[in-house]
């Protein structure tokens, strides 16, 4: 019997795609535009986190961002509401962005004046880790609702992360969140990344990692 001849589009798909996210980073870099890729799952606080960095960013930066949804523009309206330039990027049902998608968001901002640009990712730990987008960082958001063992449950969203933020602090007297075996799975995985503990709601910590990404934003764009 011939054996058959299997072609694996999977990996011939990401290998595209990692190509065409690295020419959208160099040319970002190029314009002096810093793009961050924000990924979480459904509800973590990702729109309500932007808001809160806000008020750090003012007078500091210049920022957009490009809310990604498989349908509605309601993330996108909140943003504008609270005076940050946003763009709504639709899927039309699919659960990720890949660079093409990112690029044509980033043209769709049609300025000049930005230093730093985040991709608000589809609420999702598993499929927006699988594709580069062309970001110069990952940023996951993980809330302490959620539980601990997210990091255990999905690696790969933490090993593309350069940055964990840890979202609804002030929830922690509630829910069972062991800080401690949380961290240590991220570090097993991801031994660099950089781990921040806010609250969006109250603002505890936010100053912290607005700080951290003003200075990442100015060197990249240096």
């Amino acid at each position: 019997m011939t054996d058959v001849n299997i072609i694996e589009l999977k990996e011939s798909i990401l290998e595209d795609n990692d190509a065409d996210a690295e020419t959208l980073r160099q040319d970002l870099k190029d314009r002096k535009i810093c793009l961050m890729n924000l990924m979480s799952s459904p509800g973590s606080g990702k729109t309500s986190t932007l808001i809160a960095l806000n008020q750090f960013f003012e007078g500091k930066i210049s920022w957009g961002v490009m809310e990604a949804d498989i349908d509605s523009d309601v993330d996108a309206r909140t943003m504008q509401a609270a005076g940050v330039p946003s763009i709504q990027l639709h899927t039309g049902g699919m659960c990720h962005l890949d660079a093409d998608m990112t690029r044509q968001g980033v043209n769709a901002f049609d300025r000049d004046d930005l230093d730093f640009i985040v991709l608000e990712n589809i609420g999702n730990l598993v499929c927006p880790a699988e594709f580069d987008t062309g970001a110069a960082i990952n940023l996951t958001l993980l809330s302490v609702p959620e539980g601990h063992d997210k990091p255990a449950k999905y690696p790969l969203m933490y090993e593309v992360s350069d940055v964990l933020v840890v979202n609804k602090i002030d929830a922690l007297p509630v829910f069972d969140f062991d800080k401690a075996q949380m961290e240590s799975y991220v570090r097993e995985l991801n031994p660099d990344i950089k781990i921040f503990y806010i609250s969006a709601k109250t603002g505890e910590g936010v100053r912290e990692l607005a700080d951290y990404l003003i200075d990442y934003v100015k060197e990249w764009n240096r």
